[in-house]
């Protein structure tokens, strides 16, 4: 199989203009003979709809939420990224796609991530004209802030709470469109299959979560917007209902799987606390402006952090990475704050963090300046932690946060089963091996707003005049009786062990042997114990109730068992790729001063993975990364 990425030629600045100009369109009058699915409300899936409803196509949108603007996108804290430039301090478009690049690793295609670059500056028009209220200066103008893996300030920000203010918007986008009849909304529904008939996406087979009936809806054209996969590791910052079904099951039927194993470790979490937890709590990158991250000098030192003097201190960001510092990318900041608990350095009652302190940002700024711009997030770390940052250091340690890695997408964001889309961050195409702060909302509202809605039209103007697929066909119906029996599977089995389990053993052997540090014998073993876990639980799982209400003892054990599979594909992919990139690091594969050690002549390639069967390894396929206007290069922040 060649994977062609379809991105345009010609010079990098005119590939996306020139790219829609070409684009076949379908014409305002026959949009309507055009029926969409997109499966996902977060910001990808909300803003996709929204915006081909608007256009005049027929959309049908699905969640498995309550209602879509639950969708985990509300959690995204910190900011937005777009090259507007307002503090005039050197950005430009052509500066945020180099710092994407670069902070991807050189594992990611130019083109993609330079239009994604052009469309940040639309993006906060866009956002802006729907009334999110973005935080302004004194003059009126939007501010902005710093994130990491940058030396600029081009982070638009709603307090800490970013994610949620801009769901809102897509939210209301969609709704208007609910309202108008162009989107029918299903809300409660899980998607568990796609349906592929002469090779093309043709439709999906859901489950209602409340009545338990499954149920076939046909489409020209299927968009996945279900976002990514990091409660894999069972212990993440993702809501506990994110999972990778959706993608899944589409890589099952033939999509392929890109990159699985660039999963991104976030640095400002906080600590584990006990083994009673079941998800972690991320603290928003935008507190690194402002917050200093040190260890005690001493690794014995008990005492309360106040009473540590400076000179006792070590700002160890500050002093490996002086012209970044407390701002290098999340990879970066995360190796670094694991090397320093590993070397005994962590504190707190289990030793297992360092601090961010705003102690020198409040004697320079006043407590108020602080509280306006964190006064969220400090009350959720003092509720979660009874302790008050605005008088002791906050304590933070990394924890599996993102996944760059997803279905394979070309420059349309179709995967390589035509008809079937991939937008956000379900699909691999941005951010290379390592997603820089504030670039996930750029991501997903690029994709929904702008991307999408201009590129499907190729796919859809071959189409003219066919009808959407029959959902009483036998496609259909054969893969509504693979959804059932998959669900009378799980309920049948009666074992003597919860899902939870389960999911938290698959987790723990990941984060062990596949999460911020991997090398092949620790890779082998999780593939070894992966396979015998996914069999234990297909003898041993415990599933409660039926399928014919609401189940989610059912719906969790569907998730775990997809989960499994993805598992072993993270593990294999992390152990073929012999190098360090990004949130990929190979113990093997390091600088001697700790640094990851990309081999561009043997791995300058997507990793594009095809399903071959359950239990069997997967067949790899490569898309090879050409760089021509960024020179891959030992990245460096210090």
């Amino acid at each position: 199989m060649k994977l062609e990425s379809r991105a345009p030629t010609g010079p990098l600045a005119d590939k996306w203009n020139s790219h829609r100009f070409n684009v076949k369109l379908v014409a305002p009058q026959n949009r309507r003979k055009f029926d969409i699915i997109v499966v996902g409300t977060g910001l990808a899936g909300a803003s996709a709809a929204a915006t081909l409803g608007e256009a005049g196509y027929n959309v049908k949108s699905f969640c498995f939420q309550d209602s879509p603007r639950r969708a985990h996108s509300i959690a995204a804290q910190g900011g937005i990224n777009a090259a507007k430039n307002y503090r005039n301090d050197g950005d430009s478009v052509h500066r945020l796609f180099y710092d994407t690049i670069k902070g991807g690793d050189y594992r990611a295609r130019e083109a993609n991530v330079h239009r994604l670059a052009e469309i940040s500056v639309q993006i906060i028009d866009q956002c802006v004209a729907q009334g999110v209220p973005f935080a302004r200066e004194y003059s009126g103008l939007l501010d902005n802030r710093s994130f990491g893996g940058a030396q600029v300030s081009r982070t638009f920000y709603a307090r800490g709470q970013t994610g949620q203010q801009l769901e809102l918007g897509a939210y209301q986008a969609l709704a208007r469109q609910v309202e108008a009849g162009t989107v029918d909304l299903y809300t409660r529904h899980e998607m568990l299959e796609l349906v592929v008939t002469e090779g093309r996406a043709a439709g999906i087979v859901v489950r209602d979560l409340v009545t338990g009936e499954i149920t076939s809806h046909s489409a020209h054209a299927v968009v996945l917007a279900t976002g990514g996969y990091t409660n894999v590791f069972f212990l993440s910052t993702g809501a506990k209902g994110c999972n990778t079904t959706a993608i899944w099951r589409a890589h099952r039927k033939g999509a392929l799987f890109a990159n699985p194993c660039y999963t991104q470790i976030h640095p400002t979490c906080i600590p584990v606390s006990g083994d009673y937890q079941s998800k972690l709590t991320l603290m928003s990158e935008s507190l690194r402006n402002d917050g200093r991250i040190w260890v005690p000098k001493d690794a014995n030192d008990r005492r309360s952090p106040g009473t540590i003097p400076e000179s006792e201190r070590d700002y160890y960001l500050e002093r490996i990475y002086p012209s970044f510092a407390n701002l290098v990318p999340r990879d970066v900041a995360s190796r670094a704050a694991k090397r320093m608990v590993d070397a005994g350095f962590g504190v707190g009652d289990l030793k297992n963090g360092v601090y961010l302190d705003f102690g020198t940002a409040i004697s320079r700024l006043g407590r108020a300046t602080i509280e306006a711009r964190y006064g969220n997030l400090f009350e959720m770390y003092a509720n979660i932690t009874g302790e008050d940052p605005y008088a002791v250091p906050m304590r933070i340690y990394p924890a599996p946060h993102y996944t760059m890695g997803g279905l394979w997408v070309d420059y349309n964001l179709m995967s390589n089963l035509p008809g079937l889309y991939v937008i956000g961050e379900a699909n691999f195409s941005d951010h290379g091996a390592n997603r820089l702060g504030a670039s996930a909302l750029m991501q997903g509202l690029a994709d929904g707003y702008f991307v999408l809605p201009a590129t499907i039209s190729e796919y859809l103007a071959g189409q003219l005049g066919q009808p959407s697929p029959d959902p009483a066909g036998s496609a259909f119906k054969e893969a509504e009786g693979a959804v059932r029996e998959r669900v009378g599977r799980l309920l049948g089995i009666k074992g003597s062990r919860s899902v939870d389990w389960f999911h938290r053993r698959l987790g723990r052997t990941l984060w062990e042997h596949c999460g911020m540090g991997r090398n092949a014998d620790g890779l082998k073993t999780a593939l070894a114990d992966i396979g015998s876990l996914r069999e234990e639980f297909w003898n041993d799982v415990r599933v409660l109730g039926d399928g014919e209400s609401l189940n989610q003892s059912l719906e969790k054990a569907g998730r775990v068992a997809d989960f499994m599979e993805l598992g072993e594909l993270l593990c294999q992919d992390a152990l073929h790729r012999e190098e360090s990139c990004g949130g990929h690091f190979r113990e093997e594969h390091q600088t001697p001063d700790g640094e990851a050690m990309r081999d561009d002549e043997n791995f300058a390639y997507v990793a594009a993975w095809e399903f071959k069967g359950e239990g069997k390894p997967a067949e790899l396929h490569k898309e090879e990364l050409e760089f021509e206007y960024v020179h891959p290069s030992q990245r460096s922040y210090k």
